[in-house]
C-alpha cells in the first residue's frame, strides 16, 4: 500500500506499507501470510478473481485487534495516517470525517480486493506529463488523484477518496480550450475580482454548448433535407470550428512564462507554502458533494499551473484551495496497451465508484 505524506505536506513522498507476501514452497504448492496489523504476519487466502483483479481475505483477523480495544486501534492508526494525535484535531468537523474515514477502513481490513490501473498515456501536446499526483482536500486530507489529457480537456480523477467524493470519480475537469487571464497582484487579492471573471467566463462556456447544439440540430435538419451528402452549412460550422481552435492554440501559445500568484482573501489553503508565481490559468470545474456522495454537482473554479511537477485548483463555491504535487514513484509496468485500454479502465472505476 502506497500511503500519501502527512497532511498538509504534499512534496514529502510516498510512504510504503505491505499487506500481504506469498511464499512459494514448491511447484504448484504456496502459502499466503496476511501483513495487516501489529503482530507479525499471519495466515491468508488470495484468489484471482478475473482478469486484472484478485482479492486477499485474512484468516486470522484477531491479529488485527489491539488489547486496548477499538480506542487504542484508533490512536494508532490516526499517528500513522495522519501523524498527529486527536488531542491536536480541535476541528469538530474534522474529527468527525476522521472517525468516519477510519470506521470504513477498518470494515474491510480482513477482505480487500485489487484492481489494475494504468497511468495515463502521454502526448507532446500535453500541457505537463501526466501521471499521480498528492492533493490537499481540506479536512479529509491528501488524497492521489491521477491527472490525464483528452484533448481540450484534462481530468482529475480519483484513485483515493473520501466520505464525500468516492475514489473513482472525476473531482476536477480542466477546459484546455478557456485559459484565464487573472487580474494583477492586488486585485487578485480580492476574491469577487475573481470570481467575476470566473463566472463571465462559465457563461461564455454555457453559451457556446448551447451554440453547438443549436448547430448540430440545424446541421442534422439541413442533411436530411439536402439532396448532397454535405450541405454548406455543416462545411461553415466546421470552419468555424477549425478556426476557434486555431485562435485557442494561439492564446496558450502567447501564455507568459510565469505570472505572480497569490490566493485571494478568504480563500482556505491547507498548505501556506504554495508557489507564488504560476505558468497559467484555465477554467474549471470541481466535483462536490454531501456525505455519501449525496446531491453531487459541477461547481466553477480555477486551475492554476505552477510548473512542470505542482498545479492548484480554486474551488469557488467552497472558498477553498487545493494544491497538488506529483507522485515521483516508478511504478513497474504500469503503462496502458492502448488509448482505448486506458479510457476503459476510467470507465470502469467510475462506474465501480457509482
Amino acid at each position: 500500500m502506497y500511503l500519501p505524506p502527512h497532511d498538509p505536506h504534499v512534496d514529502d513522498p510516498m510512504r510504503f506499507k505491505p499487506l500481504f507476501r506469498i511464499h512459494l514452497m514448491e511447484r504448484k504448492c504456496a502459502t499466503v501470510e496476511c501483513m495487516y496489523g501489529h503482530k507479525g504476519p499471519h495466515n491468508g487466502h488470495i484468489q484471482i478473481v478475473k482478469k486484472d483483479e484478485f482479492s486477499t481475505k485474512c484468516n486470522q483477523t484477531d491479529h488485527h485487534r489491539m488489547s486496548g480495544g477499538r480506542q487504542e486501534e484508533f490512536r494508532t492508526w490516526l499517528r500513522e495516517e495522519w501523524g498527529r494525535t486527536l488531542e491536536d484535531i480541535f476541528h469538530e468537523h474534522m474529527q468527525e470525517l476522521i472517525l468516519m474515514k477510519f470506521i470504513y477502513t477498518s470494515q474491510y481490513d480482513n477482505c480487500l480486493t485489487y484492481r489494475r490501473i494504468y497511468l495515463p498515456p502521454s502526448s507532446p501536446d500535453d500541457l505537463i506529463q501526466p501521471g499521480l499526483f498528492k492533493g490537499t482536500y481540506g479536512s479529509h486530507g491528501l488524497e492521489i488523484v491521477m491527472l490525464s489529457f483528452h484533448g481540450k480537456k484534462a481530468k482529475g480523477t480519483k484513485i483515493t477518496g473520501d466520505p464525500n467524493i468516492p475514489a473513482g470519480q472525476q473531482t476536477v475537469e480542466i477546459d484546455l480550450a478557456h485559459p484565464l487571464q487573472l487580474p494583477d497582484i492586488e486585485n487578485l487579492r480580492d476574491f469577487s475580482e475573481l470570481s467575476r471573471i470566473v463566472l463571465e467566463v462559465q457563461e461564455q462556456v454555457r453559451r457556446e454548448e448551447q451554440e453547438r447544439e443549436q448547430r448540430q440540430e440545424e446541421e442534422e435538419h439541413s442533411q436530411q433535407a439536402a439532396c448532397q451528402p454535405a450541405s454548406p452549412l455543416g462545411g461553415e460550422g466546421a470552419e468555424g470550428e477549425e478556426t476557434a481552435a486555431g485562435a485557442e492554440g494561439t492564446t496558450q501559445d502567447k501564455a507568459p512564462a510565469s505570472q505572480p500568484f497569490v490566493l485571494p482573501m478568504g480563500v482556505i489553503s491547507r498548505n501556506e507554502d504554495y508557489p507564488r508565481t504560476c505558468r497559467i490559468c484555465f477554467y474549471g470545474t470541481g466535483l462536490i458533494a454531501g456525505h455519501g456522495f449525496t446531491s453531487p454537482e459541477r461547481t466553477p473554479g480555477v486551475f492554476v499551473l505552477f510548473d512542470d511537477d505542482r498545479f492548484g485548483f480554486i474551488w469557488l463555491e467552497l472558498k477553498s484551495f487545493s494544491l497538488y504535487s506529483r507522485i515521483k514513484v516508478s511504478f513497474q509496468n504500469a503503462q496502458a496497451p492502448s488509448r482505448e485500454a486506458f479510457d476503459e479502465m476510467l470507465k470502469n472505476i467510475q462506474s465501480l465508484a457509482t
